[in-house]
């Protein structure tokens, strides 16, 4: 396989895709729809998305975090695949890349999508490097529900519709909370080498008993959510009952995690992914229908 494949982790790149595609897909009745915007806000989430994850490779192995030790899928850096220092331009290419494209959503957005922006720009460096890692102090899974939740879905939404609404915040938390989910599976099978790096995830800092009950709530909550919307009126029944379906996928990962630890963790993680990318399509298609109906 090829080590860049590798290096950019596919498997965690429907954590950017789903939010981005139910944050445009609110939109998309709306007149001041612009599939040209969408695309780019896809593009812009995917490239940040890689960015982060070939900083994570890069800043673990810089910090000694990545050893010989490591339970989850190989690492380029520590590896030796690919010598660090290529890592690293490949992030800031990334990161540029996604400046570029974002440039183009600035100025359709205006001052409140550079804010957004900028904020991503530092979180994307600030995840594994900087003089606060938020990996390393137990803020990973908080930076997935605002970034891939709430910035992604509610700025997606704004992109294309000048304002936000309780829909999209209310989706934003929904697809953030499985975002989370994803980053503590991540965590929690690291969770003895982390703790030898000092490295204080949440999954550390709660345990592995606890950070199990965490997995379920955040898989969970979603599907709450939802229905809570539809019986306030603020989420039409279509989207909420094809969403609903995937909770049979959250329910075996669910117990499924409850059950493995450590390497054995490993499917589960690009598993909790696909419920992202499942659970956001199926609402789409439910908007769809709807906007069809409409």
């Amino acid at each position: 396989m090829n080590p860049w494949f590798l290096a950019i982790r596919p498997r965690t790149l429907p954590a950017a895709i789903g939010p981005l595609l139910v944050g445009n897909a609110l939109a998309l009745g709306l007149e001041s729809f612009q599939v040209g915007i969408a695309i780019a806000s896809l593009v812009c989430a995917l490239l940040l998305q890689v960015a982060v994850n070939l900083a994570n490779d890069y800043f673990d192995f810089k910090h000694g975090i990545d050893t010989e030790d490591r339970l989850g899928p190989v690492r380029v850096s520590q590896s030796g695949l690919i010598a660090p220092h290529k890592v690293r331009l490949a992030m800031i290419a990334s990161l540029l890349a996604a400046l570029a494209v974002g440039g183009i959503l600035i100025w359709h957005g205006g001052l409140p999508i550079a804010l957004l922006a900028a904020a991503s720009m530092l979180a994307a460096l600030g995840y594994s490097g900087g003089p606060y890692p938020l990996a390393s102090h137990g803020l990973g899974e908080v930076a997935a529900l605002v970034f891939f939740g709430w910035v992604a879905v509610v700025g997606s939404y704004f992109l294309q519709a000048g304002h936000t609404n309780l829909e999209a915040w209310l989706l934003g938390t929904a697809i953030g909370s499985l975002n989370a989910a994803i980053m503590l599976v991540n965590n929690t099978r690291d969770m003895v080498t982390d703790e030898r790096a000092g490295k204080r995830t949440l999954a550390v800092r709660l345990g592995e008993a606890q950070a199990r009950i965490l997995y379920q709530a955040l898989l969970y909550l979603p599907f709450g959510i939802i229905i809570g919307g539809f019986l306030m009126g603020l989420l039409p029944g279509w989207p909420v009952f094809l969403a609903g379906l995937s909770l049979i996928i959250a329910r075996r990962l669910a117990r499924e995690f409850a059950e493995l630890s450590g390497a054995a963790l490993n499917p589960l993680l690009g598993r909790t992914a696909r419920l992202t990318l499942i659970f956001s399509l199926l609402f789409c298609a439910g908007l769809l229908i709807v906007l069809a109906k409409g």
